[in-house]
């Protein structure tokens, strides 16, 4: 991640110490992106083949990035909302216990949870796992949820729907054996009343309000990098998909919102 020439820039002609402070603030960024990578990246984490060894080693680093927090009041800051990526769930977590459930029914050799990323806009937000079978069949999973403020550090979500979208076939990675079977299924499709395609085209929606809750803090949260904990403690790491305005490009690394 193209980091230390923004922290060299935002702190050029700054004080020695606060300097100091950034560059140690960076390297630890630095060490926790790499402890992920040595993990297995989120692939390894999602499928179970995380090492103990390698779970402590990046606990030890997300804390070590915590008490750098350069965001005082991370819930009004403006680094807050944008596009987030899911790297990294502590044990326990709704997103790893998800995962679980699906590697449960389906061996990681038939299905694949390549990712998962947040979109946080305007009080909602929206959680997208993307799923992927026999390496042909594609599909999204959208948990939508609202958002409100708590305190400082403190935010509360409440779930308001999901949805399962139609799978969608990459045609081109289907094997020859069963492209006979797939070329009936779409002409099967094709004959049914406009009104299931639509309704199948539109996928399988959940209403969820009242159903579910939960609150959360922000415990480190600058223009790359945002970590949150459950009430129970267990962390989540985000890395920033989108990149980051003109307006949180010049905000100092003090900033405090």
């Amino acid at each position: 991640m193209p980091c230390r020439a923004m922290v060299q820039q935002a702190v050029h002609g700054g004080a020695p110490a606060t300097y100091a402070k950034e560059m140690e603030r960076l390297s630890a960024k630095e060490s926790l992106l790499l402890a992920f990578k040595d993990a297995g990246g989120f692939e390894a984490l999602v499928t179970g083949k995380t090492t103990d060894m390698q779970r402590i080693d990046v606990n030890e680093r997300i804390t070590g990035l915590e008490r750098l927090n350069p965001t005082p009041r991370p819930t009004t800051s403006p680094f807050l909302e944008g596009r987030w990526n899911f790297e990294w769930f502590g044990f326990g977590s709704p997103g790893l216990s998800a995962a679980k459930i699906i590697f449960e029914r389906f061996p990681s050799t038939l299905a694949k949870l390549p990712k998962m990323d947040l979109l946080l806009k305007d009080g909602y937000a929206k959680v997208t796992a993307h799923f992927k079978l026999l390496n042909s069949i594609e599909s999204k999973c959208i948990l939508s949820t609202r958002v409100s403020i708590e305190g400082p550090l403190r935010m509360k979500e409440e779930y308001v729907e999901g949805i399962l979208e139609s799978p969608t076939v990459v045609e081109e990675t289907i094997p020859e054996q069963l492209k006979s079977a797939y070329s009936q299924a779409v002409n099967t499709v094709q004959q049914l009343p406009v009104v299931i395609r639509d309704a199948v085209a539109s996928g399988l929606r959940v209403p969820l309000s009242g159903t579910f809750q939960r609150l959360f803090m922000i415990s480190y949260l600058d223009e790359e990098i945002l970590i949150i904990r459950d009430a129970a403690g267990i962390p989540e790491v985000l890395t920033r998909l989108d990149p980051p305005s003109s307006t949180m490009a010049e905000t100092s690394p003090d900033y405090e919102s």
